[in-house]
């Protein structure tokens, strides 16, 4: 790989850029989700025979990075065309794809997608939501909690667990779950978070769902999962940079005007070198963000997980620290609405421990890069 971007890349972030300054932080998601659709980015990893862009995780990566950094990041797009999309680009059936991919590329429909359970979090080992056969339809069962936009989306695509009849162990599978599917309910968990995606808790209780909603093959287990996941990851580490970039231009900008005792702040090192070992930080989170979608992009599904890994947990450390540095830069004024900062301070959080904490990237790369043994 090139550690330079492209001409189409640049672009292609130029392009993201100017979007997203023309809305800002106040922006409406609805207009910006279709402004960015009609614009071709949001289906820009998806397969051009079904109305996307024909790129990949790098691109959908720049897009969701440059949304963010103009301070209106698209959460969904983690989701309806990263994870859904991909899985569903990857091991639909060609019904599923014509159905899905063009209108998940062209926005006007989105999916969720639903992992995390109360007592397993994103453990896919410990999910306890099952699904089992009645002649030739399935039946789910189970919860999922903290489920991200499942009242603004047309379907949730389900991580369940069926019986292997050879082993009798349960292995992961994916369904795709209509929202008004009967015994399909929601609930909304009460957040601290401000986001225009709400978070839910979701109830199955005996799901009917035809024999056509299974995505791919029943055998496939973790192989799909993880076609869902490493993109999860890299998308994540893309929120996480924009945000940092976000919060950091804020506070380089205020260090230029704020004059205190005839000299700008920012030319006292105390105040510049946090901020230029911020912006160094978000640096190498992205080149590993890069190197991560560039492996997925290219097939190396396992190679990819590792860096897709190390580029979630490089990109939530760099977030945190730089929102936190552009908060005290600006005092008191990072704590106003009129600078929009503190909210990031719970949103910056996020890219810590969603969707799967730093501990167990630890834990990932302790045990499959260095060889050590498992505690657990």
């Amino acid at each position: 790989m090139t550690l330079l971007e492209s001409e189409e890349h640049k672009a292609l972030r130029a392009a993201v850029a100017a979007l997203g300054n023309r809305h800002g932080r106040d922006f409406d998601r609805e207009t910006l989700w279709s402004e960015a659709a009609k614009l071709g980015y949001l289906g820009v990893n998806l397969p051009e025979e079904h109305g996307g862009g024909g790129g990949g995780i790098a691109e959908l990566s720049i897009v969701l990075e440059e949304l963010g950094a103009a301070g209106c990041p698209l959460l969904m797009m983690i989701v309806s065309p990263a994870i859904c999309g991909t899985v569903i680009a990857r091991f639909g059936t060609d019904a599923q794809k014509q159905e899905w991919l063009p209108a998940l590329a062209d926005g006007t429909r989105t999916m969720a997608f639903g992992i995390t359970e109360p007592d397993a979090g994103s453990n896919s080992h410990r999910i306890t939501t099952t699904a089992r056969r009645d002649g030739v339809d399935w039946l789910l069962t189970g919860r999922k909690v903290f489920i991200s936009g499942v009242d603004i989306a047309d379907a949730t695509l389900i991580v369940s667990r069926t019986e292997d009849a050879r082993t009798g162990r349960l292995k992961p599978c994916l369904f795709i779950v209509p929202r008004d599917a009967e015994g399909f309910s929601r609930r909304q968990i009460d957040m601290e978070l401000q986001a225009t995606e709400k978070q839910f808790e979701l109830t199955l209780d005996d799901v009917r769902l035809p024999a056509d909603a299974l995505v791919g093959d029943e055998d496939a287990g973790l192989l799909q999962l993880f076609a869902g996941l490493n993109p999860e990851r890299i998308m994540t580490a893309a929120f996480a940079i924009g945000m940092g970039r976000h919060a950091l231009a804020q506070a380089i900008t205020y260090a230029r005007d704020r004059t205190v005792w005839d000299t700008p702040i920012g030319a006292h090192q105390a105040i510049a070198h946090p901020l230029a070992q911020a912006h160094i930080d978000l640096e190498m989170a992205r080149l590993m963000m890069q190197k991560a979608a560039h492996l997925y992009d290219a097939g190396d599904d396992a190679g990819a997980g590792e860096a897709a890994n190390m580029a979630k947990y490089a990109a939530g450390e760099a977030c945190v620290k730089a929102v936190d540095q552009a908060v005290h830069t600006l005092g008191g004024n990072g704590l106003t609405r009129e600078f929009g900062l503190a909210k990031l301070i719970t949103a910056a959080r996020v890219a810590r421990i969603a969707p799967v904490s730093r501990e167990m990237i630890l834990n990932y790369v302790s045990h499959q890069t260095l060889g050590l043994p498992k505690s657990y």
